[in-house]
């Protein structure tokens, strides 16, 4: 993929090309990447080219195989803790239950 990003301007990846950055990430081939997760080569060539849209299941098992967050393959926005202005926010991960300093 070739971009061209003036300074400050985020780049807009498509899904095919989230696909393809976490199949690289974890430095497999698609063959190799494609049999892992349970479907053939040509299908993910069609998906990495955005020929054809992933089943919610196939997103599913590239973000478990390769650590990536679902909701960046989907192309969704980072769920974003609460700040000062409110918001939902992420809960808690600790199990301290005491209030926090």
């Amino acid at each position: 993929m070739s971009v061209d990003v003036a300074a400050g301007e985020v780049p807009q990846w498509t899904m095919g090309d989230r696909l393809r950055k976490a199949r690289q990430k974890i430095g497999l081939e698609q063959a190799d990447f494609a049999e892992e997760i349970g479907i053939g080569r040509t299908t993910l060539i069609n998906y990495e080219n955005d020929k054809r849209a992933p089943k919610s299941i196939v997103l599913k098992a590239v973000a478990l195989r390769t650590g990536v967050p679902l909701w960046w393959l989907e192309g969704r926005e980072s769920p974003r803790p609460v700040g000062p202005g409110g918001g939902q926010g992420l809960p808690r991960q600790d199990l301290n239950l005491r209030p926090s300093d």
